[in-house]
C-alpha cells in the first residue's frame, strides 16, 4: 500500500501549546485551529463557531460535533463544517459523520455541509513530527457515506522545511476543484 504523502506546513502552534497539549482529541482540534488546517485543506476560509456542539436531531436524539466551523468561499458560498477530531488509536465512526450531517442540516439547512474528520497520525512536538490527517467525507444520493478527499499534513519548524522541498510542493501540480451542490 503507498503512503500517504505528507504535505509540509510551517507550525504555527503557540510554543506553550504545544509543550502542555496532550495527545487527545482536543489536542488534536488545537493543532486545526492554531495551523488553519481546515481553510488549507478545504481550499476556503472559515471561522469555529463553537466546540462541542450538542442538539437534538429528530430520530437521532442528541447529536455533538467536536467542532463546528462555518466557511464561505471565492464565489461567497457559504458552509457548515462539522469536524470530529480522534487521535491514538480511536477511529472516525461514519454513524458520528452522519449525525454531523443531519446536525448542520437543522441548524443551517441554506448552508453546505461538508464534514471533515481529523486525526493526529503523530505527536511528537519537540521534534517537529505533528502529522494530522483531514479527511472530508459526502454521502451519495443513496445516504452511503463515502470518502471524498484525504491529506496528510505535517507541521514543521521553519528548519525543517528546504528551499528545495518549498520548490517541489509550490511547483507540485495543482488540484482541481471540485463543485459543491
Amino acid at each position: 500500500m503507498d503512503q500517504m504523502i505528507e504535505i509540509k506546513v510551517l507550525d504555527a502552534t503557540p510554543e506553550i501549546i504545544g509543550k502542555y497539549a496532550k495527545n487527545d482529541e482536543q489536542a488534536a482540534l488545537a493543532l486545526v485551529r492554531y495551523n488553519r488546517l481546515i481553510d488549507i485543506f478545504m481550499g476556503i476560509t472559515v471561522y469555529s463557531l463553537q466546540s462541542h456542539l450538542k442538539t437534538e436531531v429528530k430520530g437521532m436524539a442528541q447529536v455533538e460535533v467536536d467542532e463546528l466551523y462555518l466557511g464561505v468561499d471565492s464565489g461567497g458560498r457559504h458552509y457548515a463544517i462539522p469536524v470530529e477530531a480522534k487521535s491514538g488509536n480511536d477511529v472516525i465512526n461514519g454513524l458520528q459523520i452522519k449525525q454531523d450531517i443531519a446536525l448542520c442540516g437543522k441548524l443551517f439547512p441554506d448552508l453546505i455541509s461538508r464534514p471533515i474528520g481529523v486525526k493526529i497520525i503523530k505527536r511528537e512536538h519537540k521534534h517537529g513530527a505533528n502529522v494530522i490527517a483531514m479527511m472530508e467525507f459526502e454521502l451519495s444520493a443513496n445516504g452511503r457515506l463515502g470518502l471524498r478527499t484525504e491529506k496528510h499534513y505535517r507541521l514543521v519548524r521553519k528548519d525543517q522545511f528546504s528551499e528545495e522541498e518549498l520548490k517541489a510542493q509550490n511547483f507540485a501540480p495543482p488540484e482541481k476543484a471540485s463543485p459543491h451542490r
